[in-house]
Order: structure tokens, then sequence, then C-alpha cells
């Protein structure tokens, strides 16, 4: 059997880091603590291995650290080397495991707390020992602690459901900040650059957004007028990254941007309602699913799908929208039989509470922590737009619903005007008038190539036969390739001249060629290279790349002059 992590449980104090490994009836213990990590290991009752490797946030000292162990857990003190830093994090890495989550029952303003720190060295073992079990992390409903801190009170495992996904349909309401602490939010900026945003995570009561999860992106909106720029789920949590802090047991104000709300319940409804109607006519299983900024992708397990199928699947889901079939949210126990009825792919390993079900009435019922229409009527309509070929043996289905298909008729519709105008017929003529430029346009490059291989021949003729040809000769042309470059330099010959051909811009960008004796390009092209600010490479006499400033043409020039000690010829 494979070995698993044990859920571990931490808090942060002046002195010490408190960890919990939450192991009942623990055997074969062994802890392996060191300055920099910690590695934890047991079975548990099952005789399943148990195994956990942390990297900590910071030094901590090893020598005085130490471990007690009950039937519930088993509960590490390590030491912080640097004592009264506090860690916002137990891990070196930003990325929290699934199976680590912070001891919210223990977690308290530092003020003060020295003495009740050392007395939980030699007495929290103890208590846990007492305890019934070993807690989930608790839900958060601030109220006043020391210094007028605002801190989570000891209480049951909640269900991990917010305001949003009570009620989808909310657009504004009013919470608390439990709350705020720096943060870094990676963000892709222009051009596709990756850049990092510096600002806070805030933990309000219950939240109006929804963080990401289960195929579905997070909600924008704000919290008292403030942006929020990312939602994300921390366990039974919501982590909101504002740039402006909010101040713990403030009282805000939380608004959803309602066009983006409205647009994710619509997706992931439809995706829900075409998962089911697949299976349901031809037992096309959905494997995973993705909510797009403007399409969405259902993957099936099927290598592929017929035209006639997706034809029938976008009747029916159609249907089942026009009878108005409701759409009701329940919460189930984890141990009830109902479960077991229940499509679902598994639930992520720190789930907390019941487990919350989407129905479609007479369709499908399926796990789900994603917000949804309360009517397939809100669907409005559904559009698959095709298939596509996916990974591993699978079909990508492509759909749009609601809004979205609105939105991709009037850009259809703006673009069938647009190519009215440039093609002078009809949309049902433009493929045709289409494939007949582009049969026109292949024939005019057909015969441009040739004119400019003509035209390269008769240059060089031209130059090989003057009487100034010998030393350097130049030469630049707007029109022109790599091909028209190498027919001239192969008329001329690289015997007794050294030959610098440019196209391009005058001022822009542009392709080089210099041919010659063989020494000579090999010393002077990367330097004619480094002039025309540009790359290349080359061999046998020949030195070609792309240059990015032909404006210095005349300096690449000089270079080769200098080199020759004759003056150009240039055309």
């Amino acid at each position: 059997m494979a070995r698993q992590h044990a859920r571990t449980l931490w808090y942060d104090r002046p002195r010490y880091v408190f960890m919990e490994f939450c192991v009942e009836d623990s055997t074969d213990v062994r802890v392996l603590l060191e300055d920099h990590h910690i590695v934890f290991s047991c079975k548990n009752a099952d005789g399943v291995e148990m195994y956990n490797e942390i990297e900590f946030y910071a030094k901590v000292n090893s020598k005085d650290s130490q471990d007690k162990r009950s039937g519930r857990s088993i509960t590490c003190f390590v030491r912080k080397w640097k004592e009264k830093v506090a860690w916002p994090r137990l891990t070196k890495e930003d990325i929290k495991p699934v199976w680590l989550s912070v001891d919210f029952d223990n977690w308290r303003d530092w003020e003060g707390d020295e003495e009740v720190e050392l007395a939980q060295v030699e007495h929290y073992a103890e208590r846990r020992v007492r305890a019934e079990d070993c807690p989930a992390p608790a839900s958060v409903h601030p109220q006043p602690g020391r210094s007028g801190a605002w801190v989570p009170p000891p209480g049951p495992a909640a269900a991990m459901a917010f305001r949003c996904q009570r009620d989808s349909y909310a657009r504004e309401f009013t919470t608390t900040v439990v709350s705020c602490r720096p943060a870094e939010l990676q963000t892709e900026g222009s051009k596709g650059k990756k850049e990092v945003l510096s600002g806070f995570q805030v933990v309000l009561e219950d939240t109006l957004l929804f963080p990401e999860g289960g195929g579905q992106p997070d909600d924008h909106g704000t919290i008292n007028g403030i942006s929020v720029l990312r939602v994300t789920r921390r366990g039974a949590e919501a982590d909101h990254f504002t740039q402006t802090p909010l101040a713990p047991g403030t009282e805000v104000h939380v608004q959803v941007d309602w066009e983006r709300r409205f647009d994710h319940m619509q997706q992931h409804s439809g995706q829900h309602l075409i998962t089911a109607v697949a299976d349901h006519l031809f037992g096309l299983k959905t494997t995973s699913w993705e909510l797009g900024r403007l399409r969405s992708v259902i993957e099936l397990d099927s290598p592929s799908v017929t035209s006639e199928q997706v034809a029938a699947i976008e009747q029916r889901v159609n249907e089942k929208i026009r009878d108005r079939l409701p759409v009701n949210v329940r919460e189930l126990s984890l141990d009830d039989p109902e479960v077991e009825q229940v499509r679902g792919r598994g639930l992520p390993d720190d789930h907390a509470g019941p487990i919350r079900v989407v129905t479609i009435k007479d369709v499908d019922s399926n796990m789900c922590c994603g917000t949804h229409v309360s009517n397939l009527s809100d669907l409005q309509v559904i559009k698959i737009l095709g298939t596509e070929k996916g990974k591993k043996n699978k079909t990508n289905l492509i759909f749009l619903a609601g809004n979205r298909v609105l939105k991709w008729m009037e850009r259809s519709y703006g673009a069938e005007k647009a190519l009215t105008a440039l093609l002078k017929c009809g949309a049902e003529d433009h493929v045709e008038a289409v494939r007949k430029l582009q049969s026109s346009t292949k024939l005019l490059q057909k015969n441009n190539l040739n004119l400019l291989r003509d035209l390269a021949v008769h240059i060089a003729r031209c130059l090989r036969n003057s009487p100034d040809c010998g030393g350097v000769v130049t030469l630049h042309r707007k029109e022109g390739d790599s091909e028209f470059m190498n027919i001239i330099a192969n008329e001329i010959g690289s015997e007794d001249t050294l030959l610098l051909l440019t196209v391009g811009d005058e001022k822009g960008a542009g392709l080089f060629l210099l041919a010659g004796p063989a020494e000579a390009v090999e010393t002077l092209g990367p330097r004619v290279a480094e002039v025309l600010e540009g790359k290349g490479a080359g061999k046998k006499g020949r030195f070609q790349g792309k240059a990015s400033n032909m404006s210095r043409r005349a300096e690449a020039r000089a270079l080769l002059q200098d080199y020759v000690g004759t003056p150009s010829t240039e055309e």
C-alpha cells in the first residue's frame, strides 16, 4: 500500500513553532529534526505508512526542540533560531500542501503571550490527549482578542460553503475582516511577461467572491471599493488578494462583478448539463473540463465523437433548457448512502464538513463546489461549436452557453459584414471568393519570385562587368530575400571582391549577406553583424543573418574598406 501524508496542523509563537501530525494510534514513530527541515514517519492504526517532509520557512534550533506523542497525534515544539520573528507560513516555498493547515484554535496575538507559550510547551501534548479528535481547521468567526486583536475561536470543523455557494445570485453583502497578512501575487503582465505584485491576503468571516476551484475561475469584485485581484481557497477559508490592507475586525461591504459571475454560472451549469446528456445518450464520460475566457472545453473519454452525436447532444440539452428544469443545491453528510449515487471525481484532501451536491431535476446529481443557475432557463441556449483531438485518445468538445452565444453571434455577424464589404459578394459566396484570392495570390507570388531572380542575375552581371568591380562592393534593395542575395553572390563570385548585400527597410530591420574570401569573411562577418545590431552565421566565404538597424550600413561599409584598404563600389 502506498504511503500517505499525515494531516498536519501548525501555529506560530514568539519562540516556538508548534506542529501536530494527526495520526490516531500511531506506531513506529520517527521524527528526524534538523535546523532547516523535519521528516516525520509512522504507521496508523490500519498499518498504512504516513510520511511528511517539511523544509522550514526559517532556520530552527534542532537541539532545543522536542516532540510528544498522544493517542491522537504527535506534537513537535520547534525552537526558532531567531526568536520573536513571525513566520507567515511553515514552509520555505510559498506553496501550501493540501495536508497542511493552520491551527486556528491556537493562533493568537503575541502580545503578553510568552508565559502562555512556555506553559504550552509543557502541557500542550497532555491537553491534546483529552481532545476527542484531531480537528480540521475551524470556520472563522471573529471575536475580540486581547489588545483589540480579532482571532478565530475554537470550534468544530465547518462546512466548506461560502455565501457565494449558498446564494449564487447574491451581488453584495456585509461581513467582517478576520485577518490580513502581507503576500505576493504572480500575474501575467503586458506581452505575456510574469509580474509579481505586492499586497495582502485578506480573510473574511464569509465571502461573496467564489475562490477558484472545480474547473471554475475565481470571481472578481471589491471589498469596501478596493479591487480584489485573486480569490483562492485555503482549507475552509478564502484568501482575497488586495493591494490595500484591511484591518481585522473591520466591517466591510463586498460586491461581486456580476457580469463575470453570471457568465461563470451559465458555463458551469451548461457543462453539468452537457456532461450528463453525453453520458446518457452515448456513454461518453467527462474526464475534465475548462472554463476558458472565450469558450469552454469538456474532455470526453473517447478517441472520437461524430458530428451526428454532437448534433444530438446539442438538441437534447436545449430541449432541457426549454423545459425550465430547476437546479437545486443540497448538502449531504459523508456517511449518507445517497453519496454513492452522486456523480463526482472525488473530494479535495483538505475538504471539511458535508458534501455539496448540485442536482438538475431528472437529469443529473453531481458533487460540485461551483456557482450555478437555479433553473436551466437561465442558460438561455447552448451552442456546441465542434470537437478537437484531445490528449491520450480523448476528444475535446467546445461549447458556449448563455450570453456567450449572443456575443459570439455578434462577433460573427460583424466579421461577416466586413468580409462582404471587402470581397464584394454575399455571405454565401465568402468561402469561394477567398479560395479565388488565395489562388491568385499564389500565382502572383510565383511570378514575383521569378522576376526577383531575373533581376538578381541582371544586377550581378552589371556589377561583375563594371570596371570598378573588385575591392568592396555594397548593394541595398528594399525588396528581396536571402535567395535574391545569394543569386547575386553566386553570379559575381568571391575570389577578389568583398560583397555586402542588404535587403529591407532603409533604417529598420532587414537581412544581410557578406561574401568574399573565406578568411576575410570569417573575420569580418561577426563584426558586420555587430555594427548592424544583428546576428548571423556562416561558412566557406558566406556570412548572413538578420539586422535590426540598417541605418548603420555606411559604418559596415567603412569597416570593409578599412580591411581591404581600397574605396568601395556602391549600387
